[in-house]
C-alpha cells in the first residue's frame, strides 16, 4: 500500500508540474520587448508545438517590467496564466506536426495542465526584437533568438550580447521544490 501511495504522488506531482513549469520574462531594460514564446517537446519530435495565437504570434513586455516592480510576465500554464497574468493569452497555436496545427482557446481542455500538450511541452525558446518604449521603432542592434540549453529543436544561443555590448539577453531554468522556473531576462 506504501509503494502505491509514493507512486500516485509523483504521479500526481508529475501532472501538477507540468507543461516545464512557470515563465517568467523580466525586461530589466529602458525597452519593450516584443517578442514570440515557444514551447515545445523536448523528449523527441519537437512537437507539439505551442505559441501565443496573437498577431503575429508575439508578446509585448513593456520597458522596465520585472519581477523588481511587479510587473513581470508569469505563465504557469496554458490555461490558468489567463486569470493570473498581467499578458494574458487568450488563444493559443498548437501545432501537432509540421503541416497540422489548430489555434486553442485559454481554457479549452487540449491546453490544460494535465493535457497531452501540456505533460509534453516546455517553454524553450524566444525570438524577439526590442522597441524604444512605447513606439514600434526598433533598437537596431538588440534583437535575437534565444533557446533553453538542451532544447534539441532550436539550436539558438541561451545568451546574446549586442554588438555595442551595452544590452544582453538570456534564457535559462532553475529547479525548486520539484517545480521548474525558466526565465527570460532582458538586460
Amino acid at each position: 500500500m506504501k509503494k502505491i501511495l509514493t507512486l500516485l504522488g509523483i504521479t500526481v506531482a508529475s501532472f501538477a508540474y507540468s507543461q516545464g513549469g512557470t515563465l517568467i520574462v523580466n525586461n530589466y531594460t529602458p525597452y519593450d520587448y516584443y517578442g514570440a514564446l515557444i514551447a515545445n517537446n523536448f523528449a523527441g519530435g519537437c512537437y507539439p508545438y505551442v505559441s501565443p495565437k496573437t498577431p503575429n504570434g508575439m508578446i509585448t513586455v513593456p520597458a522596465n517590467n520585472n519581477m523588481g516592480t511587479g510587473t513581470e510576465l508569469r505563465y504557469d500554464n496554458y490555461k490558468d496564466q489567463y486569470t493570473s497574468s498581467l499578458y494574458p493569452i487568450y488563444e493559443w497555436q498548437v501545432n501537432v506536426s509540421p503541416t497540422s496545427g489548430q489555434p486553442r482557446l485559454w481554457n479549452h481542455p487540449a491546453v490544460g495542465p494535465a493535457s497531452p500538450v501540456g505533460l509534453n511541452t516546455k517553454w524553450g525558446s524566444t525570438k524577439f526584437q526590442m522597441f524604444f518604449a512605447g513606439t514600434m521603432n526598433n533598437v537596431p542592434e538588440y534583437h535575437a533568438n534565444l533557446s533553453l540549453a538542451g532544447n534539441p529543436c532550436n539550436l539558438s544561443d541561451d545568451f546574446f550580447n549586442t554588438p555595442s555590448g551595452s544590452n544582453s539577453a538570456e534564457m535559462f531554468m532553475i529547479s525548486s521544490g520539484g517545480i521548474n522556473f525558466t526565465y527570460i531576462q532582458l538586460y
